[in-house]
């Protein structure tokens, strides 16, 4: 490819400076001398044209084709209906006028969702990575197959940053009908026996103005209700339980809808306790007490109420009462007025010395069996006449005295059944034989009733036994030697681990349960965590938002934990159900963007399309299954690539130089030769014009 260059030998002002003077001094010569100065015009302009310094210039160019990027969208709502099936055929036909076209590179991107994101469709960011490789001369354009409802579109075409045209092809159809609803407000976080307000709002296209709502907590309906389409609703729920409480929130569906995910909002509240409250009643002053005492007040969500008793009934020492700077011991506030705002009651190395009725008992007995929890941390008492257990607490204690007390150094070890307890299990210590903790000097020997001993002392004996009593807990510490651990007897041991977990099982926390049923969602996969103190738990049913369920077996793990890994990509609140137990996992965000609105809309990106010279227009076909797809067209020139019916790609013919041969025009002998000529022609017409010349008449 040939061009013509220059490569000036002065200063480029300069020379344009002398260029001017050459062309008026050649102007007027000729105009005062006539033809004959026409060969001193072209002396000056060779003279320009030296110092101008032209060349030719020949390129070896290898063309290149211009590249388009063909961004299909294969996110959530564009394979809602028929509009998978409408992205195929555009595709098929994108790709078959490209092939025709000659010099074009075509790059196919797809863009499908981004797990766990919810961030919605990300076309731009596809399409921007498609062509960064590419220079901007290069690229002829972008079509973009979507439904019309990205979630990363730029706001203006400068931000876009494609300097060619970009036509987008909206499937879908004209008349869609969708219901949605929109969370104008959730919370995070709530207290356990307290309601939550959630603040929604109902939206639809082509509905009847009102809706049903159908409210449930962990699956469970606890409100329906009807509401107008539009208007924002506040729907109170009670936080039933300390953890994730689930909370789903689905409106009636419509006729011919497009899809019913979006019809459903999923909140997950966090139940929280407020202030714990626990009841510690000692005895007698032990060393014991101080370790029970102190880990109580530790936790700041227990508000601890601790009484000693310092003066029995039986002791007389004749001391006169208005003398005495005790507390009496508020029996009838504690253990019938008061007795249900606890949430546990601990006896710790308590006597039946008819301090309190065996009425107050019976209380006790009640409480617990409606909810409350009872620990009884025993000592030496528990094996004689005047043991808890001959009182009323007897008939819900696990373990009955055998009238024994173990005197012997001995080391506390976790049963079978405790290494599957989650109270007891992988406690600091217990992997290896003999457990790698300080020895215990005492414990009251006793036959288990109920519940699980989940320690033993010497000859496995039962030491910590728990129960469930109705819809309550009891448990039952057949030692008052803990508090070696805390004091680091013979190396001590794990006894905040211990009893920080004996007590929040007591008081319901839920990662303790002995069993249960868990679910999570990490990364496109639900995994399942099904916690037993039996060996073969069933198979777990998980149900799909779309209402298709399938059986997953179980895989052991850690004594006492069987799992399960469910890959899964269909976003939505899935439910988990096995051994009449419950749990459910939202997959995905709980409420995700890219479901949020899904009727498909041309005009969402028509004002971007329209600002780089391309179109947006719908290529679904009102009542049949065929796609329109305009014609491709290939332009060289101009700053609209669009019409009724065609669409046009940028073409730049670029290429890349392989080579470059340059021939210096005004260089050299070349250029001294064709100066040389002028002047001498100049020379010699002026010359001839003077021999002409006739003589003067007067002569």
């Amino acid at each position: 490819m040939w061009s013509l260059s220059f490569a000036p030998l002065v200063p480029l002002p300069l020379l344009i400076g002398l260029a001017v003077l050459a062309a008026l001094a050649a102007g007027a010569a000729i105009v005062l001398a006539g033809r004959s100065a026409i060969l001193r015009a072209l002396a000056l302009v060779v003279l320009t044209l030296t110092l101008a310094d032209p060349s030719l210039v020949f390129e070896d160019r290898e063309p290149v084709k211009d590249v388009v990027s063909v961004v299909m969208d294969r996110s959530a709502s564009n394979r809602l209906s028929d509009r998978s099936a409408q992205s195929q055929a555009a595709q098929a036909e994108i790709e078959r006028q490209l092939r025709g076209i000659g010099n074009v590179e075509s790059r196919i991107v797809e863009v499908r969702d981004a797990q766990g994101s919810g961030d919605g469709t990300r076309l731009f960011e596809a399409l921007a990575a498609s062509l960064a490789d590419v220079p901007s001369e290069r690229v002829a354009g972008a079509i973009v197959v979507t439904d019309g409802l990205a979630h990363d579109t730029p706001p203006t075409a400068e931000a876009l940053g494609l300097r060619a045209p970009l036509h987008v092809l909206t499937t879908g159809r004209e008349r869609e009908i969708d219901r949605r609803i929109v969370l104008v407000d959730s919370p995070r976080f709530g207290i356990v026996g307290k309601d939550q307000t959630v603040r929604l709002r109902v939206l639809e296209k082509g509905g009847p103005g009102r809706a049903a709502l159908t409210v449930r907590r962990d699956g469970e309906i606890i409100a329906r209700r009807e509401v107008v389409v539009g208007q924002t609703v506040s729907l109170p729920v009670r936080i039933d339980r300390g953890g994730p409480n689930v909370v789903e929130i689905e409106a009636a569906p419509l006729d011919n809808e497009l899809t019913l995910a979006n019809n459903r909002a999923v909140i997950t509240i966090e139940g929280v306790r407020d202030k714990l409250r626990v009841l510690l009643v000692s005895g007698e002053p032990h060393p014991g007490e101080r370790t029970w005492r102190n880990l109580l007040k530790a936790d700041a969500n227990i508000d601890l109420v601790h009484f000693t008793i310092l003066r029995p009934p039986e002791k007389q020492d004749g001391t006169p009462i208005n003398e005495l700077s005790l507390i009496a011991f508020p029996t009838r506030e504690l253990f019938q007025v008061k007795i249900k705002e606890f949430d546990l009651i601990i006896f710790d190395r308590y006597a039946n010395q008819s301090i309190l009725p065996l009425v107050y008992f019976d209380n006790i007995v009640r409480y617990v069996r409606e909810g409350g929890a009872l620990l009884i941390a025993a000592g030496p008492e528990y094996a004689g006449a005047q043991s808890l257990a001959r009182t009323p607490l007897g008939q819900i204690l696990p373990a009955l005295p055998d009238g024994s007390v173990i005197d012997e150094a001995y080391r506390a070890r976790v049963s079978e059944p405790g290494r599957r307890h989650p109270v007891t299990r992988d406690l600091p210590g217990s992997e290896v034989e003999p457990p790698q903790w300080g020895e215990w000097l005492r414990m009251v020997g006793a036959r288990a009733r109920t519940g699980s001993p989940v320690m033993t002392g010497p000859g496995e004996r039962p030491l910590l036994m728990l129960a469930r009593e109705q819809k309550g807990r009891v448990a039952l510490f057949l030692s008052d030697h803990a508090w070696l651990w805390a004091r680091g007897f013979r190396d001590g041991g794990p006894h905040l681990n211990l009893l920080r977990r004996l007590g929040h099982w007591l008081m319901k926390e839920p990662d303790l349960e002995e069993e249960a049923l868990r679910a999570v969602s990490r990364s496109g996969t639900i995994e399942v965590e099904r916690q037993t103190l039996g060996d073969n738990p069933a198979p777990v049913v998980v149900t799909g938002p779309d209402g298709q369920s399938r059986s997953i077996p179980l895989e052991p793990g850690r004594p006492g934990l069987f799992t399960a890994r469910i890959p899964t990509s269909e976003f939505g609140l899935h439910r988990i159900a096995g051994d009449n137990l419950t749990a459910f996992a939202s997959v995905g965000p709980e409420n995700p963007r890219e479901l949020m609105e899904v009727v498909s809309d041309p005009a969402q990106l028509s004002t971007l399309a329209e600002a780089t010279g391309g179109s947006s227009r719908r290529i679904g076909q009102e009542g049949g299954s065929d796609v329109t797809v305009p014609r491709i067209v290939p332009v060289r020139s101009g700053s609209q690539f669009a019409g009724s019916d065609w669409i046009g790609l940028r073409i730049s013919d670029s290429g890349i130089v392989r080579g470059v041969q340059i021939s210096p025009l005004f260089v050299g002998l070349i250029g001294l030769a064709l100066l040389f000529g002028a002047l001498v022609a100049g020379w010699l017409g002026e010359s001839g014009r003077r021999f002409n010349r006739k003589p003067d008449a007067a002569a």
